[in-house]
């Protein structure tokens, strides 16, 4: 865990010795903010972090039961997770 929590924490202010769930929920309030106040720089962030913008808006379209800000934060979770992966996978 603490590889995607250094990772998440470059772009965030998120410490990186924080929890996965109090993670998950620091993204909520984060992606909440930034649909209602800056959603140019929430497009940046995911575009930067390589959310598939597509799967996103079939989640957003599909999921019940969660905010749109839960489903945008655990997209970006899962994509932070499986950068971590790879770069586990190919690093010496």
């Amino acid at each position: 865990m603490s590889s995607l929590t250094k990772l998440v924490s470059k772009h965030f202010d998120i410490p990186e010795d924080i929890s996965e769930s109090a993670l998950r929920e620091a993204l909520v309030k984060t992606f909440e903010y930034l649909i209602e106040d800056d959603f140019n720089k929430l497009l940046q962030i995911l575009y930067r972090a390589d959310v598939d913008q597509y799967r996103l808006k079939e989640l957003l379209e599909n999921t019940e039961g969660k905010s749109s800000a839960e489903v945008i934060a655990d997209a970006y979770i899962q994509r932070q997770i499986a950068k971590v992966a790879m770069w586990e996978k190919y690093s010496p």
